[in-house]
């Protein structure tokens, strides 16, 4: 008995299926980028602009899910910085990565809103917010839109639990002690990330030795391995490679990836 004619296409149909759904897994990023958790999945990921827990109070645009997205190279480069630090029972936790350009515009259009919120103020406690691109805090060219920039700092291993981010609370200034902070599981590095203040500059002389120590290995570790540091900010570095374009795709969490 001869098959019908439904019975020899349902097979091609399937076929055809699966191609396609793995084609739309493998087309999801575009060429060259990659999801950190690919390539280092044991690095701690608290990607606060797809939060609350920001300067500006509110989910960033263009962060719909907090996953670091990079460029291969770079991804790998901090595979191998994560490898050498675990030897001293040390890892890195990424804060941003990949940055689609809409959000920096609106970066930009917040510099501009005087209505900034009561929270995002402790971010820039002793800064004119209106000065914040003019003084390097804020770029409207950022290397993050490449996927070429990292932000990060240390954590010691095993990683100890990190308290939610409660909107409500009146958290302390991110230049002020560790404990009044809004929460972060990291070493104390004398700020908290995005602090817009004169202490984030990576040699301050108003940190502690132990914090000037725990900024200088990060720095040390990651230029061994590529990344040049940016004096403003010590948790910002920037992968030596061709940059490439500036990139506006929308951060989402992986289709194979529940």
């Amino acid at each position: 008995m001869t098959r019908s004619r439904s019975g020899r296409i349902l097979p091609y149909l399937l076929l055809l299926g699966l191609f396609f759904v793995q084609t739309a897994h493998a087309a999801q990023l575009p060429p060259g980028f990659v999801y950190l958790r690919d390539v280092a999945p044991d690095v701690l990921q608290d990607i606060r602009y797809a939060g609350l827990d920001n300067f500006t109070g509110r989910k960033v645009p263009g962060y719909d899910a907090p996953e670091c997205i990079l460029q291969r190279r770079v991804a790998e480069a901090l595979a191998r910085v994560q490898a050498e630090l675990r030897e001293r029972s040390l890892g890195l936790k990424v804060y941003d990565c990949y940055r689609p350009a809409r959000a920096t515009r609106a970066f930009l259009r917040w510099i501009g809103d005087d209505s900034a919120s009561a929270g995002g103020r402790r971010y820039f406690p002793r800064t004119d917010k209106s000065t914040l691109h003019t003084q390097g805090y804020i770029s409207p060219n950022s290397a993050h839109s490449r996927g070429i920039a990292v932000d990060l700092t240390l954590v010691r291993l095993p990683a100890a639990a990190q308290d939610a981010f409660d909107p409500k609370a009146r958290y302390g200034p991110c230049h002020g002690r560790a404990e009044i902070r809004a929460p972060d599981n990291s070493l104390d590095m004398g700020t908290g990330y995005d602090c817009f203040d004169a202490m984030s500059q990576t040699n301050s002389a108003a940190v502690s030795d132990e914090q000037k120590q725990a900024r200088t290995l990060l720095r040390t570790t990651m230029r061994k391995h590529g990344f040049a540091s940016y004096w403003r900010e010590w948790w910002h570095f920037t992968f030596a490679t061709e940059p490439g374009a500036a990139r506006d795709f929308v951060i989402e969490r992986p289709r194979n990836r529940p």
